[in-house]
């Protein structure tokens, strides 16, 4: 199955949902810490979720435990890998106090093979409020994220274009 960002919003089976993007649009040139949500084909790679707080979204989903991390630091090894806890170097706890990775689709997006500040953690997750947007990731409304984690399997391409009124931090809004 193929999911599709466009103006109105993210569209798949038919379905068009709201998303947040990154606060500083859609960029074809993603660097680590630009607040950018990369343009391209990402790729489902893997779905976590909070075991919980919520039943399993997915049959192949895996949970996300007390130590798991995703590291950022753009010169270590690990580079936009998960690792666990204690770990030395820049990371995300993907165990948040927050609801935002309470379901979170992993994509290919300088994964696995990283480029060194090319981008880290670019995910599909739960977005904090209407108009707030991303470092990076694309964020949707915790219902439209359940129904998109049941829709997409390991494999499937969310297709992310330039759309002329998100280029660069033009906008402060980038709710599509």
């Amino acid at each position: 199955m193929k999911a599709r960002l466009t103006p109105a919003g993210l569209v798949i089976g038919g379905r068009r949902m709201p998303v947040q993007i990154g606060r500083s649009g859609l960029r074809r040139d993603k660097r680590e810490g630009d607040g950018a949500t990369p343009v391209g084909a990402l790729r489902i790679v893997g779905l976590l979720w909070r075991a919980d707080r919520l039943p399993r979204p997915a049959p192949w989903a895996r949970a996300i435990g007390p130590r798991d991390l995703w590291c950022d630091a753009s010169g270590h090894p690990e580079y936009n890998h998960p690792v666990r806890a204690p770990f030395p170097a820049s990371h995300e706890r993907m165990r948040r106090a927050d609801p935002l990775y309470d379901i979170v689709l992993l994509t290919d997006w300088n994964f696995p093979d990283a480029k060194p500040g090319r981008g880290s953690a670019i995910f599909v997750h739960q977005r904090r409020r209407l108009g707030f947007p991303t470092a990076g990731c694309i964020a949707l409304r915790r219902a439209d994220l359940i129904r998109v984690a049941r829709m997409l399997r390991p494999g499937d391409v969310i297709e992310v274009p330039m759309l002329a009124s998100h280029r660069g931090a033009r906008r402060r809004d980038v709710t599509v």
